[in-house]
């Protein structure tokens, strides 16, 4: 009889978990980085001179991880494109980093009406897991989409709490890589931040789970390409995982 699986012994040194959401729990974050795809090359087509956006390597190294308007604004200092701020009322164009990251929500908001909300089944068995030692879990992401995500994909009711990025509005959060998302999540379990872990695929996030004194920072490196898990490493990470149900023991 095959064994029932059990949180692995580096879980076993904190007390509840906080989960990153696009790409950890759900498979959305291609859907994300083809949004902002779209969005940025129609800034970039207008300017002469300039490659389009990479939806892996830009994508994770400017945007992943960050609210929308950081992400716009980080991506396009990036190329040395000074738009002005504009406003957070600006319609989805090009002109502004507020039109432009109003563009990638109007086509992500597109994107998530059409298609179905498809999860990791490895992380699902983890939160299972932790869910039969009672081990409290939260859900974070910088993306106000992602409760609606959560709910959709059945998975709502395996958090004690949720972060997004309305909340983050509501409550005038700053955005990863500062903590501030991770320390909420871990205020509502009522756990010490010292005693809960952070499972994060962004390297912003990462560096938010070690600013923030976590007791524990994973890093999930899906892709496994050249230097991801090194610069996970670099950001933060204690340890580094090609998924979450690596996190598992028993796990056949």
């Amino acid at each position: 009889m095959a064994a029932v699986p059990s949180p692995a012994p580096c879980l076993h040194s904190v007390r509840a978990v906080v989960f990153d959401t696009d790409g950890v729990i759900t498979d959305s974050a291609r859907s994300h980085a083809a949004a902002w795809k779209k969005a940025f090359d129609a800034c970039l087509s207008e300017r002469e001179g300039q490659r389009p956006f990479d939806p892996v390597d830009d994508y994770l190294r400017h945007v992943d991880g960050r609210s929308r308007h950081d992400g716009a604004a980080a991506f396009l200092a990036s190329r040395g494109l000074d738009l002005p701020d504009g406003s957070p009322d600006d319609p989805p164009g090009t002109a502004t980093v507020w039109a432009v990251a109003a563009r990638k929500e109007e086509l992500f908001t597109e994107t998530l009406r059409t298609h179905r909300v498809d999860v990791w089944p490895g992380t699902v068995r983890l939160l299972h897991a932790l869910r039969s030692e009672r081990t409290p879990c939260a859900a974070v992401s910088a993306s106000c989409h992602a409760t609606e995500l959560l709910s959709r994909a059945g998975l709502i009711g395996q958090f004690g709490a949720v972060v997004d990025g309305n909340e983050a509005r509501r409550l005038g959060l700053a955005g990863k890589p500062d903590p501030a998302l991770f320390v909420e999540a871990a205020r509502r379990l009522g756990v010490p931040v010292s005693d809960t872990a952070v499972v994060e695929d962004s390297l912003a996030g990462v560096e938010a789970g070690h600013r923030g004194g976590f007791g524990l920072v994973v890093g999930v490196d899906r892709a496994g390409g050249p230097g991801k898990a090194a610069d996970l490493r670099r950001r933060g990470a204690d340890i580094v995982v090609s998924d979450p149900g690596e996190l598992l023991i028993g796990n056949d």
